[in-house]
């Protein structure tokens, strides 16, 4: 892909955010994350020069080769991926800009004993698995804002930043719409907490996410494939 390509990719995909963002408010402001996985680190400074700066990974052992490799640029890294306890100290060497998917209280204090033993803080969005489905892992929907708050009185060295989820897994776009006004209603109910961001939306489903009130999107293919 050359740069042509790639301009014209990331002006169609800005529109396409326009237009849904308008839809929701005027007011409304939405974040783009450039998921790289699907790219080399070539198109990832390409899209950078291009004014992209958040960029997303899925993997901490590819996290940790993107940070070295571009370490020249300073760009906006967020770990997107289920995180195993077993890479904490991984993730904390990366020092990503953001971890969205912070699944579990458990999780959540595995990574303070290790954030406080480096004397380290970590920004966090927790992850909500809105749809209840099996294959997915987060917080029920039910449990969110009671798990939120223990992280935060529990978790001092994790910034909690509000909530991320993935949309149901469904060609039902009602039931899609449905995990997304769950997570955003759970995430309305957070502001008092300091919830600031709510990220929602992929490729193949951010327009309904950000008319739902997602105000943060992950984009891979869309971008790169």
């Amino acid at each position: 892909m050359d740069r042509a390509q790639m301009q014209k990719r990331l002006d169609q995909l800005v529109w396409r955010v326009e237009e849904a963002r308008i839809r929701r408010s005027e007011h409304h402001i939405v974040k783009i994350v450039a998921v790289s996985k699907y790219a080399t680190e070539e198109q990832v400074r390409m899209l950078y020069d291009l004014g992209q700066r958040a960029f997303g990974e899925n993997r901490v052992q590819m996290l940790q080769e993107r940070t070295e490799h571009l370490e020249d640029l300073p760009i906006e890294w967020h770990f997107i991926g289920r995180l195993q306890k077993n890479k904490i100290n991984h993730l904390i060497r990366a020092n990503p800009f953001m971890m969205q998917s912070l699944d579990s209280l458990e999780l959540a204090e595995a990574m303070q004993k290790r954030l406080a033993e480096q004397n380290v803080t970590m920004e966090c969005l927790m992850q909500i698995n809105s749809a209840r489905e099996e294959s997915k892992t987060g917080v029920d929907p039910d449990e969110a804002v009671e798990i939120y708050t223990a992280i935060k009185e529990r978790c001092p060295n994790i910034d909690l930043r509000g909530v991320m989820t993935i949309g149901a897994h469904t060609e039902e776009k009602a039931l899609v719409r449905k995990s997304f006004e769950t997570t955003y209603d759970i995430f309305d109910r957070l502001k008092k907490d300091g919830a600031q961001i709510c990220s929602m939306g992929m490729s193949h489903d951010f327009e309904l996410a950000i008319e739902c009130g997602s105000n943060m999107i992950r984009i891979g293919s869309l971008l790169f494939k």
